[in-house]
């Protein structure tokens, strides 16, 4: 279902070229190696289980590039590829400096990166792994954390993600990309944001300036001691972006002080940002974008304070059924969620421009799964409508879950609104009603990706399982007014922090689940919005039976 295309990169390898590397041993963990490259990547093999390796990119005798990759010792897991042809010479030099410890590894010279350093036209981003989503947006190689910087304009909806193009692990933090125009079918895209002198690039957002006809990215510097923050503009409609002169365009003495949220404003007529600085907010406002001025902070005394908070939005909402308008603002933590690790929780109230203050006094998760983090929204989407994406996956385990080519993906878009429920208002969470175009014809037998509803009477039981025993089994206690997703019985041999039940209140009854399934992944709404739950599953054979106690089933196979 997804559209996996690298520019000038093809769906197979063909043409590879033995790099013939002979690198010069500089000590037990230091080399050089000596390359000219004839064609346009080059083939990097990475082993997961080994620590990283520093490779400094030298170009007539200047830095071009640094980049922290798990070389490979005695395996190659996969390969990345290392684009030569922006470098503008064939003659390069790669300064290796190797972390690990030579007592566990051996002999430096005996390493297997050096006979399978390859040289290709093509790269291979062809989807072989069998938990990789049929339908979830995904990187077509390497890690995934973060989505960044989300906006719609011209028809197309852009992405971009916090990305590792050196493996399959947090590293090397970069922008990548990829846009859709029915936020189901993505193509990638060349790489967006690199890191430079000012650090990595660690989250942020976009907005479209239209009144200067532009796209502004603001994003968070990482360097090795502090975090500030810049912005980078872009006059082809997100494809390239032109870092700003002047960067950074804010600076804290915080040490966590990350993932700037921008919007225009309309009551007040100007430009808010929101800031994660710790474990509270802060919000600034502009009216040029580039010279920001600090109005207040929000969040010690209220909410969920066990983890680093990040990743704010805020908005404003309308309540379901009445005239009436409030703000929300989406605060992701970890640790810290529900059932330990990262999640999203919010707040609802009201902004002035200046100030955000919040209407209740409880902690809010708008979902109950063990998977869900990282949530933000798009700017400038279509119809007023608020549609979020959100990491799938927990800091908990991220990196070791059984995917090597690449990891992670996002959930589904869901629109966001706000509803009633006996004196108080809840975040809303319905999935976007793109996904309804995913709806191929009703089968009887269970897909290993597609979408199954359940109308329920009172309390209902849905069990996914296969011939294995691993199951993974969906409740609703209408008695109790909870929903829950249970995968104890999934496999989880890579973490003991996988196994768990999560169970979330439900604010009215449910009529009808809606439950999205993929190759790795449960998401469970209420089809009126009042509840979501989002968990990763890894069966080790595709879940082949369904079970339905308490309602009436529909499946529905994906189309292709």
């Amino acid at each position: 279902m997804r559209k996996l295309l690298l520019t000038a990169m093809a769906a197979t390898m063909c043409c590879l070229v033995q790099a013939q590397s002979q690198p010069q041993l500089l000590g037990n963990n230091h080399a050089l190696n000596r390359l000219t490259v004839s064609q346009d990547y080059l083939l990097l093999p990475v082993q997961e289980r080994e620590d990283n390796a520093t490779i400094r990119v030298l170009a007539d005798n200047r830095e071009v590039q640094k980049l922290n990759i798990r070389l490979a010792v005695d395996k190659v897991d996969y390969f990345v590829p290392l684009d030569i042809r922006r470098f503008g010479v064939k003659d390069i030099t790669l300064d290796i400096f190797f972390h690990g410890d030579r007592r566990f590894t051996g002999a430096m010279k005996d390493f297997l990166c050096w006979k399978e350093m390859k040289q290709s036209n093509t790269f291979d981003t062809k989807n072989r792994e069998r938990f990789r989503p049929q339908y979830h947006h995904t990187p077509a190689y390497g890690w995934m954390n973060d989505p960044n910087g989300m906006f719609y304009k011209d028809g197309v909806y852009h992405l971009y993600y916090q990305w590792n193009p050196y493996g399959s692990m947090w590293e090397n933090m970069t922008w990548g990309h990829s846009t859709s125009r029915d936020l189901i079918h993505w193509e990638a895209q060349p790489t967006a944001i690199e890191p430079d002198a000012l650090g990595s690039i660690f989250s942020g957002s976009c907005v479209v300036d239209k009144k200067n006809n532009r796209v502004v990215a603001f994003y968070t510097s990482a360097g090795e001691k502090s975090q500030m923050q810049s912005m980078a503009i872009s006059h082809d409609n997100g494809m390239t972006f032109e870092k700003f002169k002047g960067n950074p365009v804010l600076v804290s003495k915080e040490q966590d002080f990350r993932d700037p949220k921008c919007f225009w404003n309309q009551e007040i007529q100007k430009w808010n940002l929101i800031l994660a600085v710790g474990q509270e907010m802060h919000i600034y406002s502009s009216s040029n974008l580039t010279d920001w001025t600090y109005e207040s902070s929000f969040g010690k005394e209220l909410g969920c304070h066990e983890g680093v908070w990040e990743c704010p939005d805020l908005m404003k909402l309308q309540v379901r059924g009445t005239d009436k308008q409030k703000w929300m603002l989406i605060c992701n933590i970890n640790p810290g969620g529900p059932y330990g690790g990262s999640a999203t929780q919010y707040f609802i109230g009201d902004f002035d421009g200046h100030q955000f203050t919040c209407e209740h006094q409880d902690t809010r998760w708008m979902d109950y799964g063990k998977d869900h983090y990282a949530t933000v929204t798009f700017d400038n989407a279509p119809d007023g409508r608020h549609i979020a994406l959100a990491w799938m996956s927990n800091w908990q385990y991220a990196n070791q879950v059984p995917t090597k080519q690449f990891r992670s993906a996002n959930s589904v878009p869901r629109d966001l609104d706000l509803f009633e429920h006996n004196g108080q208002t809840y975040c809303g969470v319905t999935p976007s009603k793109e996904l309804l175009t995913l709806r191929g014809k009703v089968v009887k037998k269970l897909p290993q990706a597609g979408e199954i509803v359940v109308d329920v009477k009172g309390s209902a039981t849905i069990t996914l399982s296969n011939a294995l025993g691993e199951q993974a089994v969906v409740s609703y206690d209408a008695a109790r007014h909870t929903l829950s997703v249970d995968r104890t019985r999934s496999y989880a041999s890579f973490s003991e922090a996988f196994p768990c039940k999560t169970e979330a209140p439900v604010h009215g009854d449910i009529h009808q689940l809606r439950i999205f399934l993929d190759n790795s992944s449960i998401e469970v709404f209420d089809a009126e919005g009042r509840v979501a739950m989002t968990n990763l599953v890894f069966p080790q054979e595709p879940y082949n039976n369904i079970k339905v106690a308490g309602g009436k089933v529909t499946m529905y196979e994906i189309k292709n």
